[in-house]
Parts: structure tokens; sequence; C-alpha cells
């Protein structure tokens, strides 16, 4: 599994948009369909919300990756 590590300068970021800053989907909408379709997992559940408050602490795992959330 690949680990990215992504720091978070706000309180939060929506989870569809860390998909795209991460690098995992090529948009915004790509990475909506992964999240309807129950790929993604944030902290070990499956979360189908695509606009989901995604903080420091927190990991979201898709297709293989492994995005750590930290605060910058």
């Amino acid at each position: 599994m690949q680990n990215v590590t992504f720091e978070l300068t706000g309180e939060f970021v929506a989870l569809n948009d860390l998909l795209k800053l991460t690098g995992v989907v090529d948009s915004g909408g790509a990475g909506k369909v992964l999240v309807a379709n129950g790929a993604v997992s944030v902290d070990g559940q499956i979360e189908t919300r695509k606009t989901c408050k995604i903080r420091a602490g927190q990991t979201v795992s898709v297709d293989g990756v492994r995005i750590r959330v930290k605060a910058a």
C-alpha cells in the first residue's frame, strides 16, 4: 500500500477535494464517483458522503493508497 501524507492548512478538507489534491484522482468529479461507490474508507469505515469533512489525524484509504492527514 502506498502511503501519502497530506498537510492540512485549514480546519478541514472535503473528502472529494482531498482525493484530488493528493493526486489519487484527476478531478473532483472522479473523487465523488469513488466515494459514492463505497470505494473510500475514513479511519477504517466506508464513507459515502462526498463532502465529508476530513480533519488532521484522520486516515483515508482508497485503491491501495493510504492518506494520512496532519496539521501543517
